[in-house]
């Protein structure tokens, strides 16, 4: 994490769904009320995904609570959010997702500079074995530093 960066919600179970092969950092469109929501923290980003509408990239299922102290203006809490990329890199990343097996998936909405981006990841889906594989990885992890702790 930068300088400046103000973390709001992350996707934990992204990196153990899909393996990630490549990031970028996107802009993303919100309204004033969503802004002072996500300020506050109130965000889910569990059942999040990003899926093409022509040629926009669109963030559906992105949970931001209502703000409590908002009026008739307030927004609908999970309305699709485009993101916002140079052109070069949603073509790049459309051509990447029509591919067989590959998506992208939010991995964490933070604020940078005052400014909401959120981090976005290409990724295919992991087989049982490779799920498998990372729980093992992570237990032995767990264990060494567990050892190396008690020394």
């Amino acid at each position: 994490m930068a300088k400046g960066e103000k973390t709001i919600v992350t996707n934990r179970k992204a990196r153990f769904e899909y393996a990630i092969e490549d990031e970028l950092e996107a802009g993303i469109s919100l309204l004033g009320t969503e802004v002072k929501s996500l300020r506050d923290g109130k965000a889910n980003l569990q059942e999040a995904y990003c899926e093409f509408k022509g040629q926009s990239l669109f963030l559906r299922h992105l949970h931001i609570a209502p703000y409590a102290f908002g009026s008739y203006n307030n927004h609908d809490e999970v309305r699709p959010r485009q993101l916002l990329m140079h052109r070069a890199e949603l073509d790049k990343w459309s051509k990447a997702v029509s591919q067989k097996g590959y998506t992208i998936v939010p991995l964490r909405v933070y604020f940078k500079e005052g400014k909401c981006k959120v981090r976005i990841g290409l990724g295919k889906g992991k087989k049982l074995h490779d799920k498998r594989q990372a729980i093992a990885e992570r237990d032995s992890k767990r264990r060494i530093d567990r050892e190396t702790a008690r020394r």
